[in-house]
């Protein structure tokens, strides 16, 4: 597939989950923005590393970034954001595969489809826990600066 066709059906994908997940109507094309480019660094890291699991780190790490920096330009909950961009990088297909090779009684690629399933879950979590650390990081350094700088001004 090409870049441009997987950036429009990514947008959309987020978009379209935004609109299913009721965020405010002014919000849908961030969405789509946060989406989009944690599905293309997904894509771009996975090419030239070729691990879907730390692919699927690096791609939840930049939703949640942006999510973040999002929420603060639109004074809204993170959560608005990182929901809806998050869904490109949900590993349902892999999830879909283990739960049919169960049916099908193939039980030992249903235990590595669910492995994998598991652990991009677990990456996807990992990536906005990271991400959400280093920004708490950065806002209290940012405060102590604020204050350090007012506190400076004042005497």
């Amino acid at each position: 597939m090409n870049w441009p066709v997987e950036a429009i059906l990514s947008f959309v994908a987020a978009g379209a989950f935004g609109i299913m997940f009721n965020i405010p109507t002014k919000t849908l094309a961030s969405c789509g923005f946060v989406g989009m480019s944690g599905w293309l660094t997904y894509r771009l890291y996975f090419m030239f590393v070729g691990d879907s699991i730390q692919a699927t780190f690096v791609g939840a790490f930049i939703v949640a970034l942006l999510a973040h920096l999002l929420a603060k330009r639109f004074k809204m909950p993170m959560i608005v954001f990182s929901v809806a961009g998050i869904i490109p990088l949900v590993p349902g297909s892999k999830a879909y595969n283990a739960m049919r090779n169960i049916v099908e009684s193939d039980f030992l690629e249903a235990i590595a489809f669910a492995s994998e399933a598991l652990m991009i879950s677990g990456a996807i979590a990992m990536g906005l826990v990271f991400a959400e650390v280093l920004m708490q990081l950065f806002f209290k350094q940012q405060a102590k600066r604020l204050q350090k700088k007012i506190g400076l001004s004042q005497e």
